[in-house]
């Protein structure tokens, strides 16, 4: 859960341009980092467009005048989903982070996000206890047995009310790299209908 946000998974330091840069320095730039696209900030360090490879496809004497424009950007505060959908939607592979002037802070691509949700099981595995059951649930450790395999989370235990196995399941959903979760909680007290009774 604490990597779902921007901030958590961008490189902060960014390879930009002036949008006063020629036509050459963008091309080397581009070949020396071998990146897909370069942000264009003007003097205050404000992201004013992006160039790609294909913006080089039609020589123009500076950045200003090769880049697209606006820029698709994002900020620290948004979730990696709503980056994974920006991207998808202008079809991008990398989007610059801005603070609140706009001002670049950061760049987020493709490849993090992915790192996000294709992790290791054990990784999965630690936070969901760390997380879910001992920071949010006040549980012990070993009071649920969880395993992951492949993304998918099983969680076998008693909790003491039927009320927590819900909040279990979904707080465990949302952990990063969760593909799917396999509920086989049981609960001591039955406290969503005020009568003590035991899940069988």
């Amino acid at each position: 859960m604490k990597h779902r946000k921007i901030g958590n998974v961008m490189t902060d330091d960014v390879v930009r341009v002036s949008s006063l840069a020629s036509f050459d320095e963008v091309g080397a730039l581009l070949a020396r980092h071998r990146f897909s696209g370069l942000p264009v900030v003007d003097e205050d360090d404000k992201v004013v467009g992006m160039i790609t490879g294909t913006d080089l496809s039609e020589p123009a004497p500076t950045a200003g005048q090769l880049m697209s424009r606006p820029a698709v950007t994002v900020r620290p505060q948004d979730s990696i989903v709503d980056a994974a959908r920006a991207m998808d939607r202008h079809r991008v592979e990398r989007l610059p982070v801005v603070d609140e002037e706009d001002r670049l802070i950061g760049i987020v691509t493709r490849r993090d996000l992915l790192r996000v949700f294709l992790r290791a099981d054990d990784e999965i595995r630690a936070e969901v206890i760390d997380e879910v059951l001992v920071r949010s649930l006040w549980l012990g450790p070993q009071s649920v047995a969880v395993t992951v395999t492949d993304g998918v989370v099983r969680l076998e235990g008693q909790l003491d009310r039927h009320s927590e196995i819900p909040i279990a399941v979904r707080m465990t959903g949302q952990v990063d790299g969760v593909v799917a979760v396999v509920d086989l909680l049981t609960y001591r007290f039955d406290d969503s209908a005020g009568r003590g009774g035991a899940r069988r």
